[in-house]
């Protein structure tokens, strides 16, 4: 490894206590949490709005967190991250779920928009930018898109929240359970291998 070899901060989405660990919302920090025991390490540090430790990965600095804010203030965890470490936004990978995203898929991406995900909004705002990496992981929602006309407004945002306050279902945990893994596998060939061989590899959906 170069001595040079860039600090990466991975932040995992999700809202904190035990109670949301195991639903839909917090699958991004769920994946934080399988990295960190496939590293033999814990998020034992409190940075701020974020559980954190230092670690590396076959060589390459890394930090692994989970934001302590609700989704979505999760910008806040990453603008408190950041100036501790001075890293730049470029080296900040965000885990997040994504309802537009069929179930069991994902989308590794250098930068974008927020994709109407609440937790990337509040990442957007509070880092004035779209111009960091992010790791968007399928969960799909509580229907088909043809079934939504048919609810009002109002139902249609409560069954979107439900769906994301839940835990996976065991039916769900057949495709959710390979999504993390592959996340992680696809984290550390984005550390390894760069953000353009890892899209290729990994993206799905």
């Amino acid at each position: 490894m170069a001595e040079d070899t860039p600090l990466h901060i991975f932040l995992g989405l999700g809202n904190p206590g035990d109670e949301y660990a195991a639903h839909r919302h917090n699958i991004g920090a769920q994946v934080i949490a399988l990295v960190a025991r496939q590293l033999g390490v814990r998020l034992t540090e409190t940075w701020g709005q974020a559980r954190a430790v230092r670690t590396n990965w076959e060589g390459h600095p890394l930090v692994l967190a989970r934001s302590r804010t609700y989704m979505n203030s999760s910008g806040e965890a990453a603008v408190a991250l950041l100036r501790r470490l001075d890293a730049p936004t470029q080296q900040l990978m965000v885990i997040s779920d994504d309802m537009d995203l069929p179930l069991g898929t994902m989308r590794l991406r250098a930068k974008g928009s927020s994709g109407g995900q609440n937790g990337m909004k509040s990442m957007i705002a509070h880092l004035k930018s779209e111009d960091f990496p992010r790791l968007r992981l399928g969960i799909g929602r509580p229907y088909p898109a043809e079934e939504r006309s048919v609810r009002s407004r109002e139902q249609y945002e409560k069954d979107n929240i439900r769906w994301l306050l839940a835990p996976f279902t065991k039916e769900d945990e057949k495709a959710v359970g390979p999504l993390r893994d592959r996340a992680a596998e696809a984290l550390h060939s984005y550390l390894v291998d760069g953000i353009e061989r890892a899209m290729n590899t990994y993206n799905t959906g």
